[in-house]
């Protein structure tokens, strides 16, 4: 029983559900992945040039040797077969390569999907597929995981008090003046042992209109793509009636701009992924072009037609 009584606690509306309730719910992304390694066979992983580099942390916790591939401009890996203890880790980049997974899951027999950026995308095929919820909403932690091969491990559930403050402050102070707790809790997360989802994680995320914010994401995606699709260098892989829910709008100009500096002189901050990517790659590759000439156009569930349309002018000025 509960406490009863007392000081009202933060008042969050916490009535649905976790979205992936079939999932096991853990305390980030990356350690959805070791989850997933931890209890696989595999000795050796193929991992994307183009990714964040915090995804190596569980493969070498864990002592895993992998190699680097590069993907061709279908987004698709450039390999020919893996061997049976083997394992191929595929990003649902953008939350637009959904017919990807489909191709890959008929060529290689182990591979493992990266869903940090397709968020609402379904687990395809029983393939050990892993989530990170704080792409997406207003939390600080959090990650899902499906995989058949489970173990009876009590892990304990994560505390996310401390990992809150950027948040907040975004609330009462503004964004900017909480970007440096927001790094603070990106460094937080490093080299955290697997654990639950915390309890003020589940609750928030208990508390989102799914639906409502896949609406929302899809509406601003079509309003910028509708301007820019006649510009945009990477319009081919944008099938509107494919798309689940997208994480961003990829852009990708006719010539080299440094349009993202440009759009930040009007308060308007895009993510660049991934930088440590330029030290991996050469300048020519495909790769280095989606980490330094693209711009990722946010269209998140905060924004509106107006804000779409305000991001056009700023563009095209």
């Amino acid at each position: 029983m509960n406490s009863i009584g007392g000081y009202f606690e933060l008042e969050i509306n916490d009535i649905g559900s976790l979205f992936h309730d079939k999932a096991l719910a853990l305390n980030s992304g990356r350690n959805c992945l070791e989850y997933i390694l931890e209890n696989s066979n595999y000795n050796h992983i193929y991992i994307p040039y183009f990714t964040c580099d915090v995804i190596l942390e569980p493969i070498i916790k864990l002592g895993i040797t992998y190699t680097f591939y590069s993907i061709n401009k279908s987004f698709l890996p450039l390999i020919e077969t893996i061997k049976n203890n083997e394992a191929l880790l595929y990003t649902n980049y953008f939350g637009l390569m959904s017919s990807n997974i489909d191709l890959l899951s008929e060529k290689y027999k182990n591979i493992i999907v990266d869903n940090s950026q397709a968020f609402y995308d379904r687990r395809k095929n029983d393939i050990p597929t892993f989530y990170s919820p704080r792409k997406f909403f207003g939390v600080s932690d959090g990650g899902f995981v499906y995989h058949n091969k489970t173990n009876k491990k009590d892990y304990d559930v994560d505390i996310s008090l401390d990992r809150f403050n950027h948040l907040l402050k975004s609330v009462d102070i503004s964004k900017e003046g909480s970007y440096v707790d927001f790094k603070k809790n990106d460094n937080d997360l490093v080299n955290q042992p697997i654990k639950k989802m915390s309890k003020l994680t589940q609750k928030i995320l208990r508390g989102v209109d799914y639906n409502k914010n896949r609406l929302i994401r899809l509406q601003n995606f079509k309003i910028l793509h509708h301007t820019l699709k006649e510009s945009n260098q990477l319009t081919y892989i944008i099938d509107l009636d494919l798309i689940e829910c997208p994480m961003v709008y990829p852009y990708l100009p006719p010539k080299k701009i440094e349009l993202r500096n440009e759009l930040i002189k009007y308060k308007i901050y895009t993510a660049q992924y991934w930088p440590n990517v330029m030290e991996w790659v050469g300048k020519d590759s495909f790769e280095y072009i989606l980490t330094d000439n693209v711009v990722y156009l946010p269209i998140d569930q905060r924004y509106s037609e107006k804000e779409m349309k305000y991001m056009l002018n700023c563009i095209n000025k």
